[in-house]
């Protein structure tokens, strides 16, 4: 069981940053890889990005890409995302996922871990 806490988000202006973090219980979280998904009421929970166990791949969401960055800390059992120019429209709820298997990291279904959501609010 892989147990995942989320922080960092809070009230940004637009065109401010944030950077959110995922603390991992696990002492094998090198071996999973790490997505962020951001949901909106009324929407549907969204890929933003991922990255591979290794942190050699990562992918990103078009909408948060050149903005936006992953990345992770194994030693710290940590993941991140920095989020840079923040637009009204990257207000949500964020969550961080775990997952074992490193295919279709865009997709909801292949995260078996998820955390409890942090919320960033952009004004404008």
């Amino acid at each position: 069981q892989v147990q995942l806490v989320e922080s960092g988000g809070g009230l940004v202006q637009a065109g401010g940053s944030l950077r959110l973090s995922c603390a991992a219980s696990t002492r094998t979280f090198s071996t999973y890889a790490v997505g962020w998904f951001r949901h909106v009421p009324g929407k549907e929970r969204e890929f933003v990005a991922a990255v591979s166990w290794s942190d050699t791949r990562t992918y990103y969401a078009d909408s948060v890409k050149g903005r936006f960055t992953i990345s992770r800390d194994n030693a710290k059992n940590m993941a991140y995302l920095q989020m840079n120019s923040l637009k009204l429209e990257d207000a949500a709820v964020y969550y961080c996922a775990a997952a074992a298997v490193h295919r279709g990291l865009e997709l909801q279904r292949t995260y078996a871990y998820w955390g409890q959501g942090t919320q960033v609010t952009v004004s404008s």
